[in-house]
């Protein structure tokens, strides 16, 4: 295992943005992991775990170690009469884990195909899209604690889950290291096809099955997202605010197409993408960054830009949709920044 100093970032982070890490290690192996984490030379310094980058903003330099787990492998744990329960590693793509699901005809991830990342973060922001999230299918999450090397399996209840969300991103931040999550799927898939243009989407194909709905999502997300390989993003930037169903209810008087998502008799979800459509940003460019122009959920980096530039576009979007909807937007992404007021 090689420590490498002043290592280049712009291919660790989907945003692009060219920034370096004070020392950098490859970890494929959780006896590697403990070695590293035992050694006193890199104890007192930050560490930050980066997986594919592609939930992460860097408005800086990173002055500490970054960890790359890069554990591979998709193995069959066990299986019973209703559930299949798959250990991926975490440095596994997410997207070919789902694909790896779909070719066996096991449900449960399909709706989650073509997010970007790796399957180590999977349960640190509870990924989720089309009406379907992570924590629906995760059945254990093993992690290596950093500051003793010990290894702990957390279950699912332990995780906490929520909106993008989980003790992961909480209680344990930076306190521990992902290497492996086991996933329960179902053997008798049930589709998840009433969210967003799922429906629609189906009418091109012949059938009705989790292949079929893998190629939906597929084509939806390269109809309205920018591909990372060509366009710098993270994705959806910003959580769909969950507020009061009368403050809901005003805003919708104004725009006959917002969609309402129930969340319980006294909240619902509002898009975030269709605030910010309405509150003018939907392509619009400030500098070397911007909005995208088919979901304006996706800031964009043109190239030659900072994550300062994003965050600075973030904060006039959250203003502008707050001075005119009076609902606070929330970041999805993570932000790494040497300044602690960003």
């Amino acid at each position: 295992m090689d420590v490498y100093s002043h290592y280049p970032l712009k291919q660790c982070n989907t945003f692009g943005f060219d920034v370096h890490a004070r020392l950098f290690a490859a970890v494929n192996t959780t006896d590697d992991l403990r070695v590293l984490l035992s050694d006193n030379r890199y104890r007192a310094m930050p560490l930050l775990v980066l997986g594919g980058g592609s939930n992460i903003v860097f408005c800086d330099d990173f002055e500490g170690l970054v960890i790359h787990p890069q554990m591979t492998g998709i193995e069959k744990q066990a299986e019973d009469a209703e559930f299949v329960y798959l250990r991926a590693g975490a440095g596994v793509v997410w997207d070919d884990f789902v694909a790896c699901a779909v070719r066996h005809n096991w449900g449960g991830v399909e709706n989650l195909s073509l997010i970007p990342g790796h399957a180590g973060a999977s349960p640190v922001q509870n990924i989720g899209a089309y009406g379907v999230e992570a924590k629906d299918t995760i059945h254990q999450v093993e992690c290596m604690m950093i500051d003793t090397g010990e290894r702990r399996v957390f279950s699912n209840a332990e995780c906490a889950f929520g909106y993008r969300d989980s003790i992961f991103k909480r209680e344990w931040k930076n306190k521990t290291v992902v290497t492996h999550v086991v996933f329960r799927l179902w053997k008798k898939p049930v589709l998840q096809t009433r969210y967003g243009t799922i429906a629609g989407e189906l009418k091109n194909y012949s059938e009705r099955s989790i292949q079929t709905v893998r190629q939906a999502i597929i084509a939806i997300r390269r109809k309205k997202l920018p591909d990372p390989a060509e366009t710098g993003n993270a994705g959806s930037f910003f959580k769909n605010p969950v507020v009061r169903r009368e403050t809901a209810e005003r805003i919708a008087a104004t725009d006959p197409q917002l969609v309402v998502y129930p969340v319980d008799d006294t909240f619902v979800k509002l898009p975030a993408g269709r605030l910010i459509e309405l509150a003018g940003w939907k392509g619009r460019r400030m500098g070397n960054v911007g909005v995208h122009a088919q979901q304006a959920l996706v800031l964009v980096h043109y190239g030659g830009g900072t994550g300062n530039d994003i965050v600075a576009l973030a904060a006039a979007i959250q203003q502008s949709v707050y001075d005119k909807f009076g609902v606070r937007l929330e970041r999805e992404v993570n932000i790494i920044a040497r300044k602690d007021d960003i």
